[in-house]
């Protein structure tokens, strides 16, 4: 059972930050990624960590809220609250406010774009990533809320899991768990091209969906991780910090992170730090809408900034 009392609602947010941070360096159009890309040349930045962090933790927390589900229907309706209120609206606002930075000589009302902007996006993985003649002249033209693309991803982790909800014997199911992550390992190291074809027609990048279900499946193998001892506890995070720091100088992230980062994640994500574990009692989970909102608020700055720089 997960406490209530953790520093996940803290980890997510500072996560959401750190995309925020990776994406002003994109949309600016700056030549250099941000510091940690710099200092680990190039083998990961902020969004990398604040974007694999989210699956991680998504993995632990979606596998345990499954165990703990009455039936599917109970597990797909807590997963659809946490996607598509904040989602709908996001769009909504996104086409409501897009007059005030749309440079086309087609009227707004007219655009096509305008009206399947929505839908499209509301299917998750067939979406449309801008509307004709919004952000158009930005440095990062024609998106206008990249961070969109990893939410299919999520959804087909979801998915994924609840085939696990018709495994009854706990032994068997961490077995299958095991081996998720172990299948998922090997098909992104060795393998990312495997299906693509079957990924391209969903709109999905074989890559990118093995790379982020090692990371989600991650989490999901550490809720068997049961430490008693929190001197144990500590001697692994701080071996584990240890081997990250030595994949990055030694030039072997690429075979580490999948085991560093989850651990790193999940165990300081289940300690109840004071003051940083009340996060969610007082601003609730806003993790999420500083991932999806924040986007369209940066291209709009970027936007502006341009009007004043070349004004028309």
């Amino acid at each position: 059972m997960i406490s209530r009392i953790n520093n996940f609602d803290f980890l997510r947010f500072i996560f959401a930050s750190f995309v925020i941070i990776s994406h002003s360096y994109a949309l600016s159009g700056a030549s250099e990624g941000d510091i940690l890309s710099r200092i680990t040349q190039g083998q990961m930045n902020f969004s990398y960590v604040g974007v694999h962090g989210f699956f991680i933790i998504s993995g632990y927390l979606i596998f345990n809220s499954l165990l703990r589900s009455k039936g599917l229907a109970d597990y797909y309706w807590k997963r659809l609250l946490r996607l598509y209120p904040a989602l709908f609206v996001v769009l909504f606002l996104t086409v409501l406010l897009a007059p005030a930075v749309y440079e086309s000589a087609v009227p707004y009302l007219h655009n096509k774009s305008v009206y399947t902007y929505i839908p499209q996006n509301l299917t998750l993985f067939f979406r449309q990533k801008g509307i004709d003649g919004v952000f158009e002249n930005n440095p990062y033209q024609h998106s206008i809320n990249g961070s969109l693309w990893t939410i299919c991803y999520e959804f087909s982790m979801y998915i994924m899991v609840s085939f696990l909800f018709f495994i009854r014997k706990k032994k068997f199911l961490k077995m299958v768990v095991i081996l998720l992550f172990i299948v998922s390992y090997a098909l992104t190291i060795f393998h990312p091209d495997f299906l693509f074809g079957v990924f391209r027609r969903m709109a999905l990048g074989s890559g990118s969906f093995y790379n982020l279900m090692c990371f989600f499946t991650a989490g999901m193998v550490l809720t068997y991780l049961d430490i008693q001892s929190k001197k144990t506890e500590n001697i692994l995070i701080i071996l584990s910090f240890i081997a990250l720091a030595l994949s990055i100088y030694m030039g072997f992230f690429i075979y580490a992170s999948y085991i560093t980062i989850p651990v790193l994640v999940i165990l300081l994500g289940k300690r109840s730090t004071r003051y940083i574990n009340r996060l969610g009692e007082v601003v609730g989970d806003t993790s999420y809408g500083i991932y999806i909102y924040s986007f369209p608020v940066q291209q709009t700055l970027m936007y502006l900034d341009m009007q004043i720089k070349f004004p028309v």
